[in-house]
């Protein structure tokens, strides 16, 4: 019995050895299998299209594999944070499963366009979501109405088996056929491109948009299009020197282009510009209440008829300014007498808060069968501001350009009830305006300009009336604040005309030390520096807060170390938000900004456009500028 017993406790005892071995060896398998399960996922095939409520997904790496051999496709390129696509994804689930009832069925797919980077970018995906219908391989845009029924019907259009997409309504234009084409229309638009250049294929799916919508105006507007890079005997002719470039051909000539570069800005543009740069003033009524009313003078021309010559030269005269200036005729009797004008005659009057006893109240000029239209547009840009106007955000840019400039800061308002108080200071300004007829006087709300008002030094000078000069080459003085009234004001432009003023500009402190591959500039060492005649200097204006700067900082230190022991080129950069760029040939409007200063040509810089911002890039545009290079290119 004790026998029996001891046998049995042996048992248990290796029973509890070997189950947990057992376990281990299970585990060990499952691990095993988890191990492989992951490899296999490793392993998988990129190419494997997977589907999601009925609609397909793709990526970069199984887009052309699907598509190939299909007739036709149906994608939408969506971002899964746009709301938009959020709303539509119930919709497209809909679509997907009606057309793949279709005879033959018809795939419907859909690509994460925020990591699909290459097929965003292959078919210029700029907002979400976009619809593209492939046939046989070949993008047809889709922007009708993002419903079932419409995105399905056009897709079993297009999925026909003798559909073809309609010819381009963009006219293509060669030496060949440019002159009958363009001498023989009223008007029409056209670009000048570079089959290469990134803005140019970013703009070609909105002119041909805008050209199908115009072509079916009427009269029509043609739209058309110059490969200048295969024609550049016309590009040299008509001064292409970028790409894209439009410009407006009005019975042969040509206009430049100012208009929006997106289907309906386009639409709108040139529907504008179809029409007569002038417009017929029917009543005496409409142009009293200009002069009463007015910002901006009031330009009437005076003829007999429309058959008249200078009727002609005027509306000619007209066409190049329309985008800056209201032009208005009349062949009414009773305006002419107001305006005591004869016919031919072009009449220019300031609206009646600008008048003043230093000027005259209006200008006339009598055009000539001899009078050439740019005769007529200096008449215009000669008397289009009085003495001392009023300088706003919305006139600026077309009226304020001239330097220097002479600019009082106050309150300015000529509404009823602050009409007078305006008029107390800008009185002031006259008396001193009249003395200084070779620059250009201006009154301006400190409000509208107290980004001005702070870069002069003034926004915290307490009191009610600053004086800042803006000076050519961007440089800009501040009178010293003290209680404005004439004799102030006299003392200060004369000390300006006497060359007395120093100039402002704001800067970051100059660094102590500034031997690294790229120099680093500032406000008060940019004439040192980049304006430098005896070298050539790349200069990147960049913002910290820029992502793009940010991306570049690595490949522009490579190009300074590259060039580090040419003596006579640097590389540099400034932070263009901590400081005054002092030259207006260095127009910062976007970071970065990059220019290429040439010893030669300071006042002339070359702006890197269009390329890619690396060092291979980079180098081939300095090296195509440089006139300080030493050593030969295959060295660098």
């Amino acid at each position: 019995m004790k026998k029996i017993t001891l046998l049995l406790i042996v048992l248990l005892g290796l029973t509890h050895f070997i189950l947990p071995s057992r376990c281990e060896e299970e585990d060990a398998k499952d691990d095993s299998a988890d191990d492989l399960g992951e490899d296999d996922d490793d392993d998988a095939d990129d190419t494997e299209v997977k589907e999601e409520n009925g609609v397909l997904v793709l990526t970069d790496e199984n887009f052309d594999t699907f598509i190939e051999g299909k007739d036709t496709v149906l994608v939408e390129f969506y971002a899964p944070w746009c709301g938009h696509c959020k709303q539509f994804a119930p919709e497209y689930e809909k679509i997907a499963r009606t057309l793949k009832e279709n005879d033959p069925p018809i795939p419907v797919a859909k690509v994460d366009a925020t990591k699909a980077s290459a097929l965003s970018s292959k078919y210029e995906v700029s907002g979400y979501p976009t619809f593209k219908i492939l046939k046989k391989g070949e993008p047809v845009d889709y922007d009708g109405d993002r419903s079932e029924h419409a995105i399905v019907e056009r897709v079993k259009e297009v999925a026909q088996p003798d559909w073809k997409p309609p010819p381009e309504a963009t006219l293509v234009l060669t030496k060949d056929n440019f002159d009958d084409v363009v001498n023989n229309a009223d008007i029409i638009l056209v670009e000048f491109y570079a089959p290469w250049c990134g803005h140019c294929k970013r703009l070609a799916p909105e002119y041909e948009k805008a050209a199908k919508e115009l072509i079916n105006r009427t009269p029509p507007i043609p739209l058309a299009k110059v490969d200048a890079t295969a024609e550049s005997d016309l590009a040299t002719r008509f001064g292409v020197s970028g790409y894209p470039t439009l410009k407006i051909f009005r019975k042969g000539k040509a206009f430049d282009y100012n208009g929006p570069r997106e289907k309906f800005g386009i639409v709108d543009y040139m529907s504008d510009q179809a029409g007569p740069p002038s417009k017929q003033v029917q009543t005496l009524k409409q142009v009293q209440e200009l002069i009463r009313d007015g910002d901006d003078a009031v330009i009437v021309g005076v003829f007999s008829s429309e058959e008249d010559a200078a009727y002609e030269i005027y509306q000619e005269a007209c066409n190049s300014l329309r985008d800056d200036y209201k032009f208005m005729h009349t062949f009414n009797n009773e305006v002419k007498q107001f305006l005591k004008a004869s016919p031919g005659q072009v009449v220019m009057l300031q609206p009646e808060k600008f008048r003043s006893k230093y000027e005259p109240a209006s200008h006339s000029l009598t055009i000539k069968d001899s009078t050439l239209a740019s005769e007529v547009q200096e008449f215009f840009k000669k008397h289009i501001l009085p003495l001392v106007g009023h300088r706003k955000q919305s006139n600026d840019a077309k009226r304020y350009t001239t330097r220097p400039l002479v600019v009082v800061y106050y309150g300015v308002d000529f509404s009823f009830d602050y009409r007078v108080a305006t008029q107390y200071w800008r009185s002031k300004v006259l008396e001193v305006a009249k003395d200084f007829p070779e620059y250009t006087f201006a009154i301006a709300d400190e409000e509208d300009y107290a980004d001005e008002l702070k870069s002069l030094g003034l926004s915290e000078s307490g009191e009610e009336v600053n004086v800042g000069i803006l000076g050519e080459g961007g440089k800009k003085y501040a009178m010293d604040p003290e209680e404005f009234d004439t004799d102030v004001l006299q003392s200060f432009v004369m000390a300006f005309k006497k060359g007395k003023l120093k100039p402002i500009v704001k800067s970051q402190p100059i660094p102590k030390s500034n031997k690294g591959p790229v120099k680093v500039v500032v406000g008060k060492t940019f004439d040192d520096i980049v304006m430098d005649t005896k070298k050539d200097v790349l200069i990147e204006f960049y913002a910290p807060w820029c992502g793009h700067c940010k991306k570049l900082e690595p490949d522009y230190t490579a190009l300074g170390k590259k060039y580090k022991n040419e003596k006579n080129i640097v590389i540099a950069k400034m932070d263009a938000t901590a400081n005054d760029v002092p030259h207006d040939s260095y127009k910062v409007e976007g970071f970065p900004t990059i220019y290429f200063a040439p010893s030669n040509k300071k006042q002339n810089p070359v702006k890197f456009e269009g390329g890619k911002r690396d060092v291979e890039e980079l180098s081939t545009f300095v090296e195509k500028h440089a006139t300080k290079l030493t050593h030969k290119k295959d060295e660098l």
